[in-house]
């Protein structure tokens, strides 16, 4: 049987300016390493990035979903009250 393919919701730390970034994807790790090599042009004046938070969700549909969601929050304290609550 086939694993289906998991979607993420992430979003990234500018070690740099402590700004976020968030994004959805289904290979966080490649997506990752794309972000710090430079290669995403809305990051890279940002580098260097940590993950922070991550959700997964079943289908990509659900993922860019919440991804407007939280970049359409335009909330610092928001994003950062998220990541504080899933530590």
């Amino acid at each position: 049987m086939e694993t289906p393919i998991k979607y993420f919701v992430y979003i990234l730390e500018s070690l740099k300016d402590s700004k976020f970034y968030i994004g959805q994807t289904n290979n966080l790790q490649n997506r990752l390493k794309r972000h710090n090599a430079g290669h995403v042009k809305a990051t890279t004046h940002r580098r260097p990035l940590k993950l922070v938070y991550q959700e997964t969700y079943a289908s990509r549909s659900e993922a860019l979903k919440r991804e407007k969601y939280l970049k359409d929050l335009k909330s610092h304290t928001y994003i950062k009250n998220i990541i504080l609550d899933s530590r």
